[in-house]
């Protein structure tokens, strides 16, 4: 539960609650489904290991993919209030997930350093699709593959995931395409403008920037919605009420 470590303003006992969620792993096959959408809303899980999805299923039989989810992150906490679940989840590859009930989810909301973390989480996702529909709705399809990466890179670095620039992205060319709304073949086309550009190395799921900070240029990236630090004086207040 990372995610809710806030700056260690937490408790032993919050530590406590925290480690009774990861009692439980379950270790899932690539591309298995979480939950369908519609089902109920029942579960969260937190992603130790591997990468996870939500989306859509479409009319016209394809789908929108509304968020990658990263090792660390909360899936599901959007579905919490409704009885449906308002999307569909899977795994991408083989991971493992730590599911927790509502139950679960109040003990957390009893202690107020995790409610607030909870809280912040939940903004941060709203936050991750917010960012979305304003580059999907005004950037060309070059900013938005430039933007999209950048995002990722941004969130694999603050969990340590990258090194010398360098990544795995376990993403095919349809789920890219699904979650930008391009085609398969424009999105191929567009990995290779970055690449003449020497923006972006791509050899299967190894990817490489090297020179993110060009990247960020080019679409003007504000890297305010991606902090997951608490502002200070949230901290001040958490640590007081030690």
């Amino acid at each position: 539960m990372r995610g809710l470590s806030i700056q260690g303003a937490l408790s032993p006992e919050d530590k406590a609650v925290l480690l009774g969620l990861e009692l439980n792993p379950r270790h899932m096959s690539a591309s298995e489904v979480l939950w369908q959408e519609s089902a109920v809303a029942d579960l969260f899980c937190v992603v130790k290991e591997g990468w996870a999805y939500s989306y859509r299923n479409l009319k016209n039989g394809s789908k929108q993919i509304l968020k990658f989810y990263l090792p660390g992150d909360i899936v599901g906490i959007r579905d919490f209030g409704f009885t449906r679940r308002l999307s569909s989840a899977s795994m991408i590859n083989k991971g493992v997930i730590y599911p927790f009930s509502y139950q679960q989810l109040f003990e957390l909301f009893g202690r107020s350093n995790l409610a607030v973390g909870i809280m912040a989480t939940a903004m941060r996702q709203q936050a991750l699709l917010s960012e979305r529909l304003i580059y999907l709705g005004k950037y060309s399809a070059h900013e938005q593959l430039a933007h999209f990466l950048y995002e990722i890179y941004l969130r694999l670095k603050r969990i340590g995931d990258v090194e010398d620039n360098s990544f795995l992205m376990p993403l095919t060319q349809e789920l890219i395409s699904d979650a930008l709304g391009m085609s398969p073949v424009h999105v191929s086309r567009t990995f290779s403008m970055l690449r003449e550009e020497g923006l972006v190395i791509r050899d299967r799921q190894h990817v490489k920037l090297p020179d993110p900070e060009a990247l960020a240029r080019l679409v003007e990236f504000n890297d305010s919605y991606i902090d997951e630090l608490l502002p200070p004086t949230f901290s001040e207040l958490l640590r007081a009420r030690l």
